[in-house]
């Protein structure tokens, strides 16, 4: 993806639908929070949750009375890493940039990205509500809601090296033959502070580890869920 400078340079002219017609096209619309309070402390960040939540309901119940859901639920994988970049979410947070501009802003994105059409209009309605600066906690609820709806497991693998995808493979078997899931989905991340090896995180929030960073535990916990011919960084 194009940093923000280059996609402003390269915006079009051409405005995207009005608001009106966005909240047309989404069939849920009344599903979205337009107006919630905003607050500080644990009260705002429950409510802040609470929003995220919902509007991320909105959007896969969208997704999925026009069979869309796993092309919407790769469409947020998409925002998520737009929105990773601080430059972007800079943009979007800064009172001063009009409404207008943050909507041609999100055009772009949307054509380069290869957005499905509801999902655009999910970004613009956020943006009308101001509540951009939401995507963040919206994507994370969103895989929640996606992932109870498909019945998929979350596992995330920390590891000091990319590992192979037979081994994530291997990974997903396992996480599958604990959870009991029909699906697991693997996102890796790179973690130096592990030194050696890789973790694994799943379950709600993922509340359940099983840690494999250190050697002596690598080899107990190998054993345990027949993990050892995965070959891990010294």
């Amino acid at each position: 993806m194009a940093s923000l400078q280059q996609t402003l340079v390269s915006m079009q002219s051409k405005l995207p639908p009005s608001s009106d017609r966005i909240l047309r096209s989404l069939p849920l619309r009344k599903s979205f929070p337009l107006r919630i309070g905003r607050g500080g402390g644990a009260a705002g960040a429950r409510m802040v949750a609470t929003a995220a939540g919902s509007y991320a309901t909105a959007l896969a119940d969208v997704a999925k009375s026009n069979n869309t859901l796993d092309s919407t639920s790769a469409d947020v994988e998409k925002i998520e890493k737009v929105f990773s970049d601080q430059q972007v979410v800079e943009f979007f947070a800064n009172p001063t940039v009009t409404v207008e501009k943050k909507r041609e802003v999100l055009d772009e994105i949307a054509k380069s990205s290869s957005l499905q059409p509801h999902t655009e209009n999910f970004l613009n309605i956020l943006v009308d509500a101001n509540r951009i600066e939401m995507v963040s906690e919206i994507v994370k609820e969103f895989e929640a809601v996606y992932n109870k709806l498909t019945d998929t497991e979350l596992a995330v693998v920390s590891s000091v090296v990319k590992l192979e995808p037979p081994q994530l493979a291997q990974i997903a078997k396992q996480v599958q033959k604990l959870t009991g899931a029909r699906n697991v989905r693997i996102k890796t991340v790179i973690d130096p502070e592990l030194v050696a090896g890789f973790t694994i995180r799943y379950g709600n929030s993922g509340s359940k580890l099983i840690d494999m960073s250190v050697k002596k535990q690598l080899e107990d916990i190998a054993a345990q869920l027949d993990l050892g011919d995965i070959q891990l960084a010294s």
